[in-house]
């Protein structure tokens, strides 16, 4: 009875925290999403850097990874800020919990919400993957979950989902009017005949179109009920095998890494064509490849590696992806109203923060 008690309570407290803090913005309308991936962060400053030119070796460690968060976060000032795996390499750390916590300390002094999944690397050390996302999930300004309290048995840590909610003051400020979704792709496969890393499990697939039908219905609701769904985006790490489908020619970005997915095909792309709502599905893994493409028109995007103890290439600088949604404006009273446009650049960890590949990833109209 503890136990249920506390985790009754956990949920509602996550439940207070989406509603207190994921709202757009009344000024621009827009909520901007911050994706770090691949920190692979370790014992802070005597953490070697790799992949970086000889020069820069004497100096350069998971130091320099903080400093690129703490730029970006005050280049961009983002309403979330998502982690999507990899965070730490744990076979490096001396001290797991210590890296998680130095190395989420940007995100956490912001002051700004901020969410993760695990990647494939996180768990490879004394600290179980459970351990790991249960250290996340109480941390500071997070808005991390374990699991979905009502999923019943669902496989991996870290499958939940955040309403961003419209404009105070608005007909849509009740209303869920961005849906995102956050899933465990795995580590590596349990199955001798399988070989390779993880993928989304039906457990998973199940609690996702549970959900989405839940927040679909919800939209076509009063007040302002809606005939679309309102678009969602989903965050994981290990890609689907579907990104390598994106003709070569139509990716906006560079692939420089093979599509390091799964050896077997779950069909979780076709979960999320059905269900509708997903427009843009976000990975890490491949750190050399930070490309963006469509596949029947859902954009499937890399962020490109971040972290400097995370393998790179020297001279290619490491790049953390935004994502902007921007809401329309209703034309009778001028109020904000449902999401209008969903857009995404890169910054790169130069001297001038440079932004490249802007580009249109969806738009209602």
């Amino acid at each position: 009875m503890t136990t249920l008690i506390i985790l009754l309570v956990a949920a509602l407290l996550s439940i207070h925290s989406t509603e207190a803090h994921l709202q757009f913005d009344a000024q621009k309308g827009e909520f901007r999403i911050l994706q770090v991936a691949d920190m692979h962060y370790a014992n802070g400053r005597t953490t070697p850097c790799r992949d970086v030119f000889p020069y820069q070796m004497s100096r350069c460690s998971d130091l320099n990874t903080t400093a690129f968060l703490n730029r970006v976060i005050a280049a961009e000032n983002p309403d979330l800020i998502v982690f999507t795996g990899d965070n730490i390499f744990q076979s490096d750390s001396s001290d797991a919990a210590a890296s998680l916590d130095n190395g989420f300390s940007p995100a956490v002094s912001s002051g700004i919400p901020w969410a993760a999944v695990l990647g494939n690397h996180d768990q490879e050390g004394p600290l179980s993957r459970e351990g790991v996302m249960n250290h996340i999930v109480g941390m500071k300004n997070t808005l991390s979950q374990m699991n979905p309290t009502d999923a019943g048995q669902i496989d991996g840590f870290g499958n939940y989902n955040l309403e961003v909610h419209g404009v105070k003051g608005t007909s849509f400020a009740a209303k869920s009017v961005l849906n995102l979704y956050f899933l465990d792709s795995g580590d590596y496969s349990t199955i001798p005949s399988i070989p390779g890393y993880g993928w989304i499990k039906p457990s998973q697939e199940r609690w996702f179109k549970r959900t989405s039908a839940q927040l679909r219905r919800k939209y076509r609701e009063k007040p302002e009920p809606q005939r679309k769904a309102a678009p969602g985006l989903a965050y994981f790490h290990i890609p689907l095998p579907e990104y390598a489908d994106i003709n070569p020619s139509e990716r906006v970005g560079v692939t420089q890494d093979p599509i390091s997915s799964a050896s077997i095909n779950s069909g979780f792309f076709t979960t999320l064509k059905k269900a509708g709502d997903v427009k843009a599905v976000f990975v890490g893994h491949d750190h050399l490849n930070d490309f963006c493409g469509k596949v029947k028109n859902i954009s499937l995007c890399y962020a490109g590696g971040f972290g400097y103890h995370a393998y790179g290439l020297a001279g290619w600088s490491r790049r953390t992806r935004l994502v902007s949604v921007a809401l329309e404006k209703n034309e009778d009273d001028e109020s904000w109203g449902g999401v209008g446009s969903i857009k995404t650049w890169k910054r790169l960890d130069d001297e001038n923060l440079t932004i490249t590949d802007e580009e249109l990833l969806w738009s209602r109209n």
